[in-house]
């Protein structure tokens, strides 16, 4: 959600903070702003809006101290103000000794506001961050050092927080910590930084050290340390950020979110590369450190997941179903990790995050493995807390992806999804021909993507069509039910139009009712095995007079005939058809949001990594 950026070093913090934040834009944001240590005073700088109107404020005011940090806020506590964003300052008696920036939600700080407020200490905001700085300000007046004010703080929350720290009088030394929400350190040459995401201190340097829960860092230009509130000293294990600066750079195209939908070629393309074994018919996975005597001895599979990761999920559990022939349940995270699911020892849970962050996944994962269960995880950032709390996992090897939107990442999980399926059927019964035919149309999905992307024209008709509909019905059958619901989702995402996803089938069953020229319906129907039965359905609607909108094999011209928009894809094996059929949607929610003018990149109300439940 919220993105934070620490520096200190031998240049001007501030162009750095704010460029860091501003490649942070996508988390979500309605605040920003920073603080900074020079002459030993904090000077402080933050506005409700966007981080250019934090710009236009520096321009008026500039900030030369070598040390800061920055944030973007997304609220909570407290509606978008100036004087709610962050930083905030913490001291007593006019004197402020601390500037603090922070992730999370405290819990309990409405009893620490009231023990604080009755020692004197005044609140200028409505946040529940404000109570940290004041917790920290009053531990700097008996111990003259950040780092340990800090730990002698941090017992006090409860909750969840990342934080960034500066102090007055210490103008080269940020802290932060982490307890439930992310922090990595970057470490530079006579410089070091602090962020949310390795996104933004990637065009600085490449070597990072991802912080844990429980653990405090002291930055300075030289060195920094680690310290585990409970443990103690911690040796950091360096880690190399495997992807280039300019990933995230938008490359010409107007939008993050048209920008990965373009690259999902080269996202198949790098999930599945090094794990497709001809001579084997199968897929390997080097990272889910369970025996193939072990898998043979699975009897039922949980997926756990949250939004676009839970569709992608919902299409695993029809592929394994239909390949492998074992039971798959999928789990929203946020429920599965409270109610109490029944689980015996056959059987193996895995949980999706592109983040590896996102709150409800990480608690279903803590739940599982509570209950001594091997847990997998299918993430996408390396060194993410999912990634090295799992007992195992597979990276999607996605790149970052920007889009608050997820697009690229989703295509990635089913990929992987669509991998893990032939490799747990070739375990079991599926045939070495089978196994072939299943491998070569995987290998095909990154060139019959690039066919549907060149049909984008078309799809643009389509938005044409939906741009002032008040509602409308995403459909599909079997595999593509799931694809259906991640494209009404896009829909809602970033255009703000009311959309359903529903197995076709169900249409009858009330949603019918919805039928008119103002409610499009999208059908995702390539030809298989129900194709038929999908077209009776496509005719209710034409009855009735509705907008028909449909995802359909090229050259299906029953489909078309039927159909006041036809976007079509190529022909292809049902088990890769989800890759091909959402990719049309994703754009036609793109368009849409184009033409009624939307903020795509930035959608109100939404965060790219939701850390809070």
């Amino acid at each position: 959600m919220c993105g934070i950026v620490g520096y200190t070093g031998q240049h001007e913090a501030s162009p750095i903070l704010v460029s860091g934040l501003r490649r942070l834009e996508y988390r979500g944001y309605d605040s920003a702003g920073l603080a900074g240590v020079d002459d030993g005073r904090i000077e402080i700088r933050k506005r409700a809006g966007r981080v250019r109107s934090l710009e236009e404020l520096l321009d008026e005011r500039p900030m030369r101290a070598r040390c800061g940090i920055s944030h973007t806020r997304w609220a909570t506590h407290g509606p978008a103000t100036d004087r709610n964003a962050h930083p905030h300052l913490g001291g007593r008696g006019g004197r402020m000794t601390v500037a603090l920036v922070h992730n999370g939600v405290i819990e309990n700080y409405a009893a620490l506001r009231k023990e604080l407020e009755s020692e004197g200490f005044q609140f200028q905001s409505q946040t529940d961050t404000e109570v940290i700085a004041h917790l920290v300000a009053r531990e700097l007046e008996t111990v003259d050092e950040p780092f340990l004010a800090v730990r002698r703080a941090l017992p006090r929350l409860e909750g969840t927080y990342g934080l960034g720290v500066v102090c007055a009088g210490h103008p080269d030394v940020v802290v932060g910590a982490r307890f439930g929400s992310p922090l990595v350190v970057g470490v530079g040459d006579d410089e070091h930084l602090l962020a949310s995401d390795a996104v933004a201190i990637a065009p600085h340097t490449a070597r990072v050290a991802y912080l844990q829960d429980g653990e405090v860092v002291r930055l300075t230009p030289l060195d920094f340390q680690i310290q585990h509130l409970e443990k103690g000293p911690i040796t950091p294990r360096i880690d190399r950020i495997d992807w280039k600066p300019d990933a995230v750079e938008l490359g010409g195209h107007a939008h993050y979110m048209l920008k990965e939908i373009r690259e999902q070629p080269e996202t198949v393309t790098d999930a599945c590369r090094g794990r497709l074994v001809r001579s084997e018919a199968t897929a390997h996975f080097g990272g889910l450190n369970l025996t193939a005597r072990q898998l043979r001895r699975v009897r039922r599979i949980v997926f756990a997941a949250c939004g676009t990761s839970w569709h992608a999920a919902l299409v695993g559990e029809y592929l394994i179903e239909r390949l492998a022939d074992l039971p798959v349940e999928v789990e929203y995270a946020s429920e599965f990790r409270y109610r109490n699911a029944p689980l015996d020892d056959r059987t193996l849970v895995f949980v999706l995050s592109q983040s590896g962050e996102t709150a409800d996944t990480l608690g279903a994962l803590r739940e599982a493995r509570r209950r001594g269960h091997p847990t997998l995880a299918i993430v996408n950032t390396v060194g993410s807390t999912i990634a090295r709390e799992a007992d195992g996992g597979i990276y999607l090897h996605a790149g970052p992806e920007v889009g608050v939107a997820s697009t690229k990442a989703f295509s990635a999980q089913v990929a992987v999804l669509t991998m893990l399926a032939l490799h747990l059927a070739r375990l079991r019964h599926l045939s070495f021909a089978d196994g072939t035919a299943i491998l070569e149309a995987i290998q095909s999905v990154p060139d019959l993507i690039g066919e549907v992307l060149r049909t984008e024209p078309r799809i643009d008709e389509a938005a044409a069509l939906m741009t002032e509909a008040r509602n409308a019905l995403y459909l599909g059958r079997d595999i593509h039910f799931p694809v259906a619901l991640e494209g009404a989702l896009k829909l809602k995402e970033i255009s703000y139009l009311h959309a359903e996803g529903y197995p076709t089938a169900e249409m009858k069953h009330g949603p019918i009712a919805l039928v008119d020229r103002e409610t499009p319906c999208v059908f995702v129907a390539p030809k298989g095995s129900l194709h038929a039965k999908t077209l009776s359905n496509v005719e209710e609607v034409k009855a009735r007079h509705g907008v028909i909108v449909s995802v359909g094999t090229a050259g299906d011209e029953a489909l078309a005939a039927l159909s006041d928009v036809f976007l079509p894809i190529p022909e292809a094996p049902e088990v890769i058809q989800p890759l091909l059929a959402v990719v049309p949607l994703q754009l036609l929610a793109y368009h849409v949001a184009r033409r009624r003018g939307c903020d795509i990149d930035k959608p109100r109300n939404l965060a790219k990594s939701v850390t809070v439940e």
